[in-house]
């Protein structure tokens, strides 16, 4: 029989077979996907009896989990912050830990604040849309070397209705001369080349590698963000940037003299994660 339960049986069992920990929801957020419907419909609904395409359907996105492809991709989802982001393979699926960017924000600036922000990488975008939504009287500007990541984050803007309150561009940092900022934020590639090959199947496999890596010691893009963070911020403005566990102390050898570091925001694993800095 081809009921909602007795397809999600099925697909649960077979992604455990491939090694796939997160069978069981993985199973039900496919399934959710094929049918274009909430979770919950899923379990109210179980005997409903499943057509042959639709299970067709179903059986292409597992095999597709099955290689370890990301599911926020399979799925052109990922919930970041309080909303729902588009993303592919173009750009970086957004992680918990980068909230803690946003987190910070919201904890130096209060909502009567006009402010513009430029966030440096954009990627899908989530960054300076979250905090656009949080902060009504903010502008933004985006910029990202990819122009398939630029589509992405204009594509959310949309979604989010936000078009009007940001710009995106096609650009390097070491390119763009465009405006004075009273805060930069940044979640740059950061991992050592040399590292890469150690991280996991699904992101090595599938996540874009010009969003991960950061030359030999990591810290490539950094140069470039403080060197032009320094000329672009106002006075007194502030450079938010998310590092890598280890960087802490590299970090302030390449922001001496330019910035003082306000403080080190720890991730959830406990690890320095976040930098708080102001422009001297």
């Amino acid at each position: 029989m081809n009921s909602i339960q007795a397809a999600l049986n099925r697909g649960s069992k077979f992604l455990k077979e491939n090694s796939i920990i997160s069978h069981q929801i993985d199973s039900e957020l496919l399934l959710s996907k094929v049918l274009n419907k909430k979770r919950e419909y899923l379990v109210l609904n179980n005997t409903q009896i499943l057509s042959s395409d639709l299970i067709f359907q179903f059986e292409v996105l597992l095999n597709r989990r099955k290689r370890k492809e990301p599911i926020a991709y399979i799925l052109n989802r990922k919930e970041f912050w309080k909303n729902n982001f588009y993303v592919d393979k173009n750009v970086l699926i957004p992680r918990p830990d980068t909230e803690i960017l946003i987190e910070q924000v919201m904890k130096i600036y209060n909502k009567d604040q006009r402010l513009s922000v430029l966030d440096i990488g954009t990627g899908s975008g989530c960054i300076i849309i979250s905090i656009l939504k949080e902060r009504q009287k903010f502008k933004g500007t985006a910029i990202d070397i990819s122009e398939k990541a630029i589509k992405v984050a204009k594509f959310n803007a949309k979604i989010h209705q936000l078009n009007n309150r940001v710009n995106f561009y096609k650009s390097s940092v070491d390119n763009f001369f465009l405006g004075k900022y009273d805060l930069i934020i940044s979640n740059p590639p950061y991992i050592n080349s040399l590292k890469l090959k150690y991280l996991d199947k699904d992101i090595l496999g599938y996540e874009p590698i010009q969003a991960l890596e950061g030359g030999l010691n990591g810290l490539k893009v950094f140069h470039k963000i403080i060197k032009k963070s320094s000329k672009l911020l106002k006075k007194g403005g502030k450079l938010v940037l998310e590092i890598g566990f280890d960087q802490k102390l590299e970090m302030l050898r390449l922001l001496k003299n330019k910035f003082f570091l306000n403080k080190t925001i720890k991730d959830y694993n406990g690890k320095d994660r976040c930098l708080i800095c102001t422009k001297l």
